[in-house]
């Protein structure tokens, strides 16, 4: 299995852009604009699809390299078994 960490560059991303959504909801509330505070939401829920896509895509990867590494092993395997065949 090929582990995927995520770096710090992307954690920051992450808690940047939901800090902008948090202060721009905050900041309509406070100035009682309906629009600003809409945006701010948006923000939010954008950044949490974004973080849920991104999960998504690399347990997707990591299961593909997992059937690769199985289907590799089996075919190590099974040439093991045909040299042996060949005495």
């Amino acid at each position: 299995m090929r582990y995927r960490m995520r770096t710090i560059f992307t954690w920051r991303c992450d808690l940047k852009d939901e800090i902008k959504g948090k202060f721009d909801e905050l900041k309509g509330k406070l100035t009682g604009d309906k629009s600003e505070e809409l945006k701010g939401k948006a923000e939010q829920e954008a950044d949490k699809l974004r973080r849920n896509a991104r999960d998504i895509r690399d347990d997707v990867k990591d299961k593909a390299d997992d059937m690769d590494d199985e289907a590799r092993r089996r075919d190590r395997e099974a040439e093991t078994v045909r040299e042996n065949k060949a005495w």
